[in-house]
C-alpha cells in the first residue's frame, strides 16, 4: 500500500442518494444531480453518474502527470494535447468493477517519443497508483 508521504491538498465532497441523489463539495464548486444510466437499470436522467466523474477526473489528472513528466525532461506538450477517457463498469466475481481506457493525443509529437512520455506518467499519475493491480487500464497513444 502507498502511505502518502505528506498532505498536499485534501478534496472533500458529500453524496447523498446514490446514483440518483446528488454531489457537492464543501467549497461548492461542484454541485450536481446523479442519475443513473440505462445501461445499469436507471431513466438516463438529466444527470451525470460515477462512472462520467471518474473518467473526466482520471483523464484531468492523466494530463497533470504528462505535465510533470514533460517538465522532468524539459519538453513542452503540444497544445493540443488531450485524453479520451472511458470507464466501464460491469460484474466481477463477487460484485461489480471498473475497467478504464485512456486514449492520449500528444498532437504531432512522434509516437514513439508520446509512448515513452505516457508510461512514465503512468509511474506518476496518482489515480494510476490508486488504480494498478485493481482495474484493467488500458492506455494508448491517438
Amino acid at each position: 500500500m502507498n502511505v502518502l508521504q505528506n498532505i498536499a491538498y485534501t478534496a472533500k465532497a458529500t453524496a447523498t442518494g446514490g446514483r440518483e441523489g446528488s454531489a457537492k463539495t464543501d467549497d461548492g464548486r461542484l454541485d450536481l444531480t446523479l442519475s443513473t444510466p440505462k445501461g445499469l437499470g436507471g431513466d438516463d436522467g438529466q444527470g451525470t453518474n460515477p462512472e462520467q466523474l471518474f473518467a473526466a477526473g482520471y483523464a484531468a489528472c492523466f494530463i497533470g502527470a504528462l505535465k510533470f513528466v514533460a517538465g522532468q525532461e524539459k519538453i513542452s506538450l503540444p497544445a493540443d494535447t488531450h485524453i479520451n477517457s472511458e470507464v466501464s463498469i460491469g460484474a466481477i466475481e463477487g460484485g461489480f468493477g471498473i475497467a478504464v481506457k485512456l486514449a492520449v493525443s500528444l498532437g504531432d509529437m512522434d509516437k514513439a517519443d508520446a509512448e515513452i512520455i505516457v508510461e512514465k506518467a503512468h509511474k506518476v499519475c496518482p489515480y494510476s497508483n490508486a488504480t494498478r493491480g485493481n482495474i484493467e487500464v488500458t492506455l494508448s497513444v491517438i
